[in-house]
């Protein structure tokens, strides 16, 4: 499932620039702080369970949302945050996400 794989890291990589910039005094060994740490766990089990595997759209653009209310809201702290900045300290992830966006909003709904 290559996609989900992509999908595991490039949000593996956002949280970790959110966390650097907004909890960088509470990081652990790996980066990231436990509340960090806990999304992240949450956001790739999520992964793991998605129905559409290879054929994922964005979550943003997803008809099926599997994050918690209060989950969504801090993923979405997340990549608002770190979205923008993923072309310059990740700039092939950060291309390939902006792709499937553009991919995704070009589909019907």
């Amino acid at each position: 499932m290559a996609r989900i794989a992509d999908s595991k890291k490039t949000v593996a990589r956002m949280t970790w620039l959110y966390c650097r910039a907004h909890h960088r005094e509470q990081a652990g060994s790996d980066g990231l702080c436990p509340e960090c740490r806990v999304l992240l766990d949450y956001a790739r089990d999520r992964l793991d369970r998605c129905p559409f595997g290879d054929d994922k759209p964005v979550c943003a653009r997803c008809p099926i949302h599997c994050y918690r209310p209060e989950q969504r809201g801090q993923i979405r702290r997340v990549m608002r945050y770190a979205g923008p900045r993923m072309i310059l300290v990740y700039p092939l992830d950060g291309v390939r996400h902006l792709v499937q966006l553009l991919k995704n909003r070009l589909k019907p709904r």
